[in-house]
Parts: C-alpha cells; structure tokens; sequence
C-alpha cells in the first residue's frame, strides 16, 4: 500500500490522546514551607507525577501545568483543542476556588469530558496541630473539590461527558474506557466510507441518511462506480495477480474444483476493488456484492479482500453501511481484525446459533482456517466466472464482541451482546461462517431480546469484550445504546 495507507494504520491503531487538566488551591500554595514533607505545591507536584505516570500506560498525555487561576484555565483549553486530544480528564486535588473551573467548562470546544476525583489508597493524618499533617490534610480535601466541582459539571451539562470517583487504579481503569471510545469518536470524525456502488434493493431496512451520519458521527459517503472497478481490473498487471496467488495458495489449501482461471479473475477484481477505495482515501469499503450489475460486467464478486496483510481497509459485503460501520468500529476499538456476520439459524438441542456471510469478509487473523474453495452459490449461475473461487473462512473461536448497528428515524443504534465463537469445521458451502453460543441465555432468549430493539440481520464480530467502550461511544455520539 502507499505511504498514506500506513498513517491510516497508525491512526486507527494509536493510543489515545488524553488532556489532563488538574486544579490546585492558590490560597495553599505555599504552605508548609519547611515540613517534612514541604509545601502543599511540592506534595500536589509528586500526586499529579503518580497521576500522569498511570494515564501514561496507557494513553500520551497533552499536560499544561497545574492550573491556580483563570488564564490557566483558558490557556489549557485552547492547547488541548489545538493538540487535538481525544478527551480531557480533568479533577480538583483538594478543595480550590471554583472560577477558573467554571472558565474551563464554559472555553472547553465540544469534546469528551471525564471529571474524575482520585481517593488516597491510605492516609495518616493523627493530629493537625503538627503542621505537617496539617498541610496534608489540606492536600487530602480532593473529595470537597469533587463535591464542589460537581455542581458546575452538572450545571454546564456538557454532553460527551462522564465522572468517576475511586482510588488511581479504579478511576484510571474507567479512564480507559472512557479514553478508547473517545480515540474511536476521533477516528470516525476523519474517516471516510466510500460505497460500490449503491444501496441494496433487496434489504431497504440498511439504507441510512449520509448527510445525518456525517453530522452525528463523522463519517463521509462517497460513492464508487463499477466503471471505476472494470477500469482498474484492466490495467492490473499479471505480475501483481500472480504475486498474491502464490501467497494465498502457499499459505492456504485450495480444492481441487478451483478454476486457477477463475480464482486470477478473482484475485484481480478484489485487488482493483481495494485500489479504487484507496484511491478515494477510503478506510471502510462497502460493497453491494449482490448488485446484478457487478455480475453483469465484472462477471464475479471479489472474494479475496484483504488481499494483503497490513491493508488499512475494511471491506463488508451487501451495502450495508450499519453494518460496516458495526464491523469497522470493533476493528478500531480492539485492534483485532473483526467481520461481518448474518446468523442463519439457531440449533436448539445444542444451545449454539451458526451465523457468517458470503461475500468478502477479512481471512487474515492467523488463528482463524481459511480454504481457496469455489463460491457454490453462483457456480451454475450464467455469469462469465460462475463459481469464482473465494477465502472460505471459518472465525476464530473464542470470546467476541457482536454489534448492530443501524438508523431508525434519524438515530442510529447499537445493539449489542457478547458470545462465544465455538470450535468449528468448514462446512456451509459459500459462507465464512462458525458456531457460536450466547452467554447466560438460550439463543432463542438472545434473538428475541435483539429483535425487540428493532435490528436488520447483519453484525460486526471482533475479539474481547468491548461492550463497556461501546456503550461510552454510544454516549458521546448520541445514539441510542442496547446491551443484551
């Protein structure tokens, strides 16, 4: 890929960008000169240390100093919008006069906003006529500055904003949600979806507003031609096909009913697919895989997206931008490679759904089995490759994240739950596809629970659970939020 599909990389995958915003006492500033322990600005210095060296593990941190006044207050909100940090997390140490966070509140621009308090895990204030412990029990007061704060945060009631009161451990761990869908609320605002070609005729339930999800979530539409594709699969080289078959049949088995004609031409059209979406700047590509015209003059669909390794893209077939989005979210959120499922049927006897879908679906994660195998579906179709070769793939088992996400009368939803992806053969022709099992629930208490919050048929999948992370998203994109 070209240099700028690397910075896509690196962006969908980098660590959150955090602004700390710290309040201190002017008043105690220099008290305690002389202790053991020093002043009360010495004491705040090595707290505020501890705090940063803890968010550090997991974020950058944009840090303008403590903040006494009002100057300092406003300087820190233009420097954390000039540095584009994902969120603030912002807290008092101690009791301190409430202005200059009341000024932050009403200068901050619209972004993610954490108030937080941090609990000292231990303290040995015995008697406060030693200035000493005085001075610490000054530096102690963070839970008068959280009550105190907490009247102007609820006040101002920014949206995208969430609090948290507990030891450093316990309120960084939440920061950490926090912080993750805010890198993702990021990544959507700079992404773009680029769709081949049209919406799906057959599931209108998956048309969207573009304008809406441009303004609510950050994405950009753009659309993309079967012209523009036929154009690219004519001028890729043989060399280039003939490098990743011989990458995909090394690594992968191929049945012995492959067309190797028939799996060039397949190969060929999900490279030229990838390099118009390129192209157009494109970090999700939407394909509608069931659109006769493709068929018609492309003669197949392409089976074998991604067809590198390291490709920034995410590919989901039938046009469904919910979906995609769905998939394309898990992806930014785990920094897993995740697809895009349809359950087809629950068997009851054995607790277990079986779900996957024909069309592309990314084949790469090394844990998961993939076959070069003839699409059966299309094989005695009358198109010009019937029976294109395709990366059958089965998913790799273990714990995943599943989410829908669609529009209902100009908000989008997610619904979402988390299953296990059950050991599994290939064995549903033409369909990537595994088991799976729902959690504390039958399948069919599953479904008819997704089905009362109004869904379509399609999901994104990815490792781990990241349910907490995507009811925080949800939160800052004001869309509504379901956890079954």
């Amino acid at each position: 890929m070209t240099r700028k599909g690397n910075n896509k990389m690196t962006e969908i995958f980098r660590r959150p960008k955090i602004g700390v915003l710290l309040i201190e006492a002017e008043r105690f500033r220099e008290l305690g000169d002389g202790t053991v322990r020093g002043t009360y600005a010495v004491r705040k210095d090595e707290e505020t240390a501890s705090y940063i060296k803890k968010i550090e593990e997991f974020a950058d941190v944009v840090y303008p100093g403590p903040v006494w006044e009002r100057d300092g207050a406003e300087r820190a909100a233009r420097l954390f919008y000039n540095e584009g940090v994902d969120c603030v997390a912002a807290g008092f140490l101690s009791w301190a006069e409430d202005f200059a966070w009341i000024r932050f509140l009403r200068e901050l621009p619209p972004m993610p906003l954490f108030f937080m308090s941090v609990v000292r895990d231990s303290l040995s204030i015995t008697d406060t006529n030693d200035e000493d412990q005085f001075i610490d029990f000054l530096s102690a007061g963070a839970l008068v500055g959280f009550q105190e704060a907490s009247g102007s945060f609820r006040r101002f009631d920014r949206p995208m904003s969430d609090m948290a009161i507990g030891t450093l451990d316990e309120v960084t761990e939440k920061l950490k949600v926090f912080s993750a869908a805010a890198r993702v609320r990021s990544t959507l605002r700079r992404s773009r979806i680029s769709l081949l070609s049209c919406f799906n005729e057959a599931m209108w339930a998956t048309y969207l507003d573009p304008y809406n999800l441009f303004m609510k979530m950050g994405p950009e539409i753009h659309f993309l031609s079967i012209s523009e594709l036929v154009n690219e699969i004519n001028v890729t080289s043989d060399e280039t096909v003939a490098g990743i078959v011989k990458e995909l049949t090394s690594e992968h088995e191929v049945y012995p009913n492959v067309d190797m004609a028939k799996l060039d031409a397949s190969v060929r059209a999900s490279y030229a697919m990838e390099q118009i979406a390129a192209k157009a700047d494109t970090d999700l590509l939407v394909l509608n895989d069931i659109d006769t015209v493709l068929f018609r003059e492309v003669g197949l669909r392409p089976g074998f997206a991604p067809t590198s390794y390291d490709l920034p893209l995410v590919t989901v077939p039938e046009g469904d931008i919910g979906g995609g989005l769905a998939t394309y979210i898990l992806h930014a959120l785990t920094g897993r490679r995740s697809n895009f499922i349809e359950p087809f049927y629950i068997d009851h006897a054995r607790g277990a759904f079986v779900a996957g879908h024909a069309g592309p679906n990314d084949y790469r994660d090394p844990e998961g089995r993939m076959i070069i195998a003839r699409d059966e579906r299309f094989a005695k179709s009358g198109w010009k490759y019937a029976g294109a070769p395709f990366a059958w793939y089965v998913f790799p088992e273990g714990e995943k994240t599943m989410l829908h996400m669609s529009e209902k009368n100009g908000r989008m939803k997610m619904v979402t739950t988390v299953v296990d992806c059950l050991p599994t053969k290939h064995y549903l022709a033409s369909y990537s596809h595994a088991d799976f099992a729902p959690r504390g629930m039958s399948p069919e208490e599953l479904f008819a629970r997704i089905g009362a919050c109004g869904v379509t048929q399609h999901y994104g999948i990815a490792p781990g659970d990241v349910t907490a992370e995507l009811e925080a998203l949800a939160h800052m994109l004001d869309i509504d939020f379901y956890r079954i």
